[in-house]
């Protein structure tokens, strides 16, 4: 089990940094929300209730006294339902996660977190005008609406952040637009929501968006007409069929679909998710790798010609190797003690284009720096022998967009991982 080790610094440029274990690559987060039909309205059979392990919720509501063990912000199990416990059953998000975890490597773990209220408009997930939207719904709304503590994009974006701490996300799934049909703005709106998720949570610019389409017959049909026009908003927009699906839930509207169609329908999300991500869904390597022991001097220690540096980092070491104690170039830095060394990391800063990191170790060793995007994408890296005292490595931002990034900073056994959102 990985150690945490926090910390908080404040310094210019708006970098603000924040410590704890590295999020696994191999566990991969998908955002899921809606109305009515991403709540699931399918009544949850036996069959529904047995989940492979690697299928994990992040309980996102207020109250989960209808699912054991669900607390706001806890990993459970995906044992439905996977929204809320206000009327919430089975719905397309659990099957899509099951054929994800069915149909991807072993080693890959697969977290979904659902937002979902019925009857609401795009409106409701308008992060500057959901207030407005949210005070004038009937009570029955209202009640669900407070499920998410009355803000439910502001509530997905909090689990986002927390999921975030743990594994990387991958895509989003979207069933919504029913209560929408007749309006025309639609798409633009459902962008602007994707778009404001990207940024708050310091996204790439590949994100999937998968939106399904409603039941083609019943009184909210026309609401395909929107969806088919949410790919012209984004490349990263597709479009989910449900074509076949025609049974309805006898809600006397044809509204909602059957427990088996709801099945079939994650499956259909599943299938296509795989299919835009490719390779991108393949298991990676852990984002903290380790390290072989550091030899003790630098006499044994690999010659400089050895080290592994990308282009976009490089370090300097102190010339007066035995000259500095650690309690004089610690300030503000993080010590973790082990058996062998000690590894710290001073007060990072920027310098013109350069990210200085100060570095103090107490042996001589190699010295690894990483920097991940939040999607597990290494985006600079360098491994480079470290005298005894400080050291000092620079990582270039040129190509470093402005977003979330996870700094790895290891040497040995001893590893610190910090949490980097960075403002150009």
């Amino acid at each position: 089990m990985k150690v945490s080790h926090i910390v908080s610094l404040f310094f210019g440029f708006g970098l603000a940094v924040s410590s704890f274990a590295a999020p696994d690559p191999n566990f991969h987060i998908y955002l899921a929300f809606g109305q009515s039909n991403m709540e699931g309205q399918g009544d949850i059979g036996s069959q529904d209730k047995s989940v492979d392990e690697r299928f994990q919720l992040l309980w996102s509501a207020d109250a989960g006294s209808c699912n054991q063990g669900a607390s706001k912000g806890k990993w459970i199990k995906a044992v439905p339902p996977l929204a809320h416990c206000q009327g919430a059953k089975l719905g397309p998000a659990d099957y899509f996660g099951r054929t994800m975890v069915e149909k991807t490597d072993p080693q890959i773990k697969v977290g979904i977190i659902v937002v979902a209220v019925a009857g609401c408009s795009i409106d409701l997930f308008d992060k500057n005008g959901y207030a407005n939207y949210a005070r004038s719904q009937q009570s029955w709304m209202t009640q669900r609406i407070n499920t998410y503590g009355g803000n439910p994009y502001g509530r997905m974006i909090e689990m986002a952040k927390k999921a975030q701490e743990e594994g990387v996300i991958k895509g989003i799934i979207f069933h919504q637009g029913e209560t929408d049909a007749g309006n025309g703005q639609w798409p633009s709106k459902v962008k602007n929501v994707y778009d404001n998720i990207i940024k708050d949570l310091g996204l790439g610019s590949d994100i999937p968006f998968l939106a399904g389409e409603v039941l083609r017959s019943g009184v909210s049909s026309g609401a395909n007409n929107n969806i088919a026009k949410l790919p012209q908003q984004s490349k990263n927009f597709y479009v989910v069929s449900s074509e076949g699906f025609n049974q309805a839930l006898g809600d006397g509207q044809n509204v909602h679909f059957t427990s088996q169609e709801y099945r079939d329908f994650g499956k259909r999300y599943g299938e296509k998710m795989i299919e835009v991500l490719g390779d991108k869904i393949k298991p990676a390597a852990s984002a903290v790798s380790s390290s072989s022991e550091a030899p003790a001097s630098s006499a044994t220690a690999p010659a400089s010609s050895e080290r592994v540096a990308s282009s976009s980092s490089r370090s300097h070491r102190s010339s007066n190797s035995h000259g500095f104690g650690l309690s004089s170039s610690t300030t503000g830095g993080i010590v973790i003690p082990n058996a062998t060394h000690v590894l710290s990391v001073g007060k990072v800063a920027f310098d013109g284009n350069m990210l200085q990191v100060p570095l103090t170790v107490m042996r001589t060793g190699v010295v690894h720096v990483r920097l991940y995007s939040v999607l597990g994408n290494e985006v600079a890296s360098i491994a480079d022998v470290m005298n005894r005292g400080a050291n000092s490595v620079q990582i270039s931002r040129k190509n470093i967009p402005s977003g979330v990034y996870m700094m790895s900073v290891q040497m040995g056994s001893s590893s610190i991982t910090k949490r980097i959102e960075l403002n150009r």
